[in-house]
């Protein structure tokens, strides 16, 4: 008998996505097909259309008043490359978090080779930072703050709002990472006073891997070098790249079925609402907090409550390997988790689990009650049979 299987990884990758993604992507090779912004022929104008569709759809979703402003790229990584890259020099201070993950901290790193100086501010044993020190770490020649939307360790959803507006008054560049809660938290890049901001599809909003994007606050753009250049499908009689959205950083051929299948994600989102996906998974989030905190040698990590805290939860068994634990809970349980760092060491040794880190369930729009229920149950047999600590 074929194991069912409870899949509670949706912060790596969410699963299963809508049909509606599916059917997007099939829908664009089997009768579109053609290259956007690249002929003039009628399949090539479809194509341009839903690609110019799926950027209005986002500016919607972040409410950016214009859909130009936002680049597709394959994933919130790159994202967060051309932002630090193309806009950071020698000799200027940037601030951050003790919760990045490493898709900013890497370039943040190689920036600081190349004579950058970073200022890593401290944050809380549950992941949360205060704004008050990260205006005490601004100095003279401090630039711009990169800082994460929610923790992809803890969840904790930082006061980006506060720190926004605490760069707007200082005349920092502000850059959010929104890998964790595009889709399933409110983003207002308009009232947060968001500059840049890197989101990628293949997570909260259900589109396929390989798309994400970079909102760029307009004027911005003449400050931030592309990291790639050549055929725009634009002023082709140029042999030198665009200065105008979004072709300066849109270079080559389209990833057009996974943009196909964003669109069709994102309308997903739009149709029940950021609200009403944050609150579905809040409750699925609060009911395994309640439950499992009570078990005998289990350890939380992160906030307490739900709220304010995307449905991502680490925890350890006092005692047990988190890298067996979930193994264990795959090959026993069927239950798909993540296990180990997560690609963020910053926030493992913030939260005090480095170097072997957590097992984290990352629950999503489509888990259930059931499903919270079955994991609670499997944990209950695990801590039950858990190993004496020597």
């Amino acid at each position: 008998m074929k194991q069912t299987i409870i899949y509670f990884d949706n912060a790596a990758t969410s699963w299963p996505k809508p049909p509606q993604t599916l059917a997007a992507m099939q829908d664009y090779l089997q009768n579109i097909g053609g290259s956007p912004g690249r002929s003039g022929h009628r399949l090539s104008i479809e194509a341009a259309r839903m690609v110019y569709e799926t950027r209005e759809k986002l500016a919607r979703l972040f409410h950016a008043a214009d859909p130009l402003r936002i680049i597709f790229t394959k994933n919130a990584t790159e994202g967060l490359n051309i932002a630090i890259f193309g806009f950071l020099k020698s000799g200027d201070h940037v601030l951050t978090s003790g919760m990045e993950h490493n898709s900013v901290m890497r370039p943040l790193r190689a920036m600081e080779a190349r004579g950058v100086h970073i200022t890593v501010v401290p944050c809380t044993s549950d992941g949360r930072i205060d704004p008050d020190d990260v205006g005490k770490a601004v100095r003279k020649n401090t630039k711009a703050i990169f800082i994460t939307h929610a923790s992809n360790v803890t969840g904790t959803i930082m006061p980006i709002a506060d720190i926004g507006r605490l760069a707007r008054e200082r005349g920092l560049v502000f850059c959010v990472d929104a890998a964790q809660t595009a889709g399933c938290s409110p983003i207002d890049v308009e009232a947060m006073h968001i500059d840049l901001l890197a989101f990628t599809g293949h997570k909260a909003l259900f589109g396929p891997s390989g798309t994400g994007g970079l909102y760029i606050r307009e004027g911005l753009e003449e400050k931030i070098e592309p990291m790639g250049m050549g055929g725009t499908g634009s002023r082709s009689e140029l042999e030198v790249q665009p200065d105008f959205m979004p072709d300066r950083y849109e270079s080559g051929t389209p990833n057009a079925a996974g943009i196909a299948g964003l669109r069709a994600g994102v309308e997903f989102v739009l149709s029940r609402s950021v609200e009403g996906i944050q609150a579905r998974e809040e409750k699925l989030s609060q009911k395994f907090i309640d439950e499992a905190r009570d078990l005998p040698g289990i350890i939380l990590y992160g906030q307490k409550s739900a709220r304010n805290r995307t449905p991502a939860v680490s925890f350890n068994i006092a005692g047990r390997d988190p890298a067996t634990l979930a193994m264990e809970l795959d090959e026993r349980f069927g239950i798909m988790s993540r296990s180990g760092l997560h690609c963020a060491p910053a926030a493992h040794k913030t939260i005090g689990t480095y170097p072997m880190g957590t097992v984290r369930f990352s629950f999503s729009y489509f888990n259930t009650e059931e499903q919270i229920a079955a994991s609670l149950e499997a944990l209950k047999k695990i801590c039950k049979a858990r190993p004496a600590r020597k």
